[in-house]
């Protein structure tokens, strides 16, 4: 979700912009009549969604997308999507919003439009207390050990950014995190809203997250370009739930923790 879209990837978002007729997407008049509301979520993204005990997709969106059918006072359906599959889903009226991280991008603008900020991630460092550094560039030094994991993005971060730090790669994040518990790291680059589960594994350790972020990337519902009706509407729904706190509680019910940047409400938002 954090790697930038390569050429390649804008180039065909803007040929399959073009390709398909955006008027199959319905509008906020045909959502209320039909009674349903489709969204996209993508199941390989836990805590935003995961399939429980009984296969079925769960997860903060759901229960996002839930509450904004129950705004709405309609029913909600979720439809199971990948990374690939997501945008064109959307463009091709499959659903009527998607979720899943959407992070706001101005080549992903160019096919599909953005409702304002559901929620935030933070590219940060997680450490333990005891390290006393306050942001990134502070690492620069040969003392400093990351663990990472394996093929994620900030692997590439770090080798051109914090060249005279030392890297251990291992094979996944239970791993990554049990070592920086264990002393064997000093600090680990990442999404920092999706360590929590993983810190919690490891309670007698004392976490700190680095205050200073790397990053912070805007998240919002991915909607159809013609969907202008709706998407105004969501943006009054999103606004509600963000000024209600209903957001902020059910990021701590499945993240375990608070956002870390919360979204800034405004009546401007």
């Amino acid at each position: 979700m954090l790697k930038k879209l390569a050429l390649f990837g804008a180039i065909a978002l803007t040929a399959f912009a073009t390709t398909l007729a955006p008027a199959s997407a319905r509008t906020l008049d045909e959502v209320i009549s039909s009674g349903t509301i489709r969204v996209g979520v993508n199941p390989t993204l836990p805590p935003l969604g995961k399939f429980d005990e009984k296969n079925q997709i769960v997860g903060f969106d759901v229960d996002f997308a839930t509450e904004i059918a129950k705004m709405l006072g309609v029913k909600l359906e979720v439809v199971q999507v990948g990374s690939p599959d997501r945008i064109p889903f959307v463009v091709s009226g499959k659903i009527d919003f998607v979720m899943g991280a959407m992070t706001r991008n101005p080549e992903r603008a160019k096919v599909i439009d953005f409702t304002v900020p559901a929620h935030t991630e933070v590219l940060g460092i997680l450490t333990t207390e005891g390290q006393e550094y306050k942001e990134w560039k502070e690492m620069d030094k040969p003392e400093v050990t990351f663990v990472q994991v394996r093929g994620s993005t900030p692997v590439k971060f770090i080798e051109e950014n914090l060249k005279n730090a030392k890297v251990t790669l291992l094979d996944n994040y239970p791993d990554a995190v049990r070592a920086l518990a264990q002393g064997r790291g000093t600090a680990m680059i990442d999404v920092m809203d999706f360590m929590g589960e993983h810190m919690e594994k490891h309670r007698n350790t004392k976490w700190k997250i680095v205050e200073t972020p790397v990053d912070v990337y805007y998240c919002g519902l991915g909607v159809a370009k013609n969907s202008t009706g709706l998407k105004d509407w969501l943006n009054v729904a999103v606004f509600e739930m963000h000024r209600r706190g209903k957001t902020a509680e059910m990021w701590k019910k499945w993240f375990g923790m608070d956002m870390i940047e919360p979204v800034q409400v405004s009546p401007y938002f």
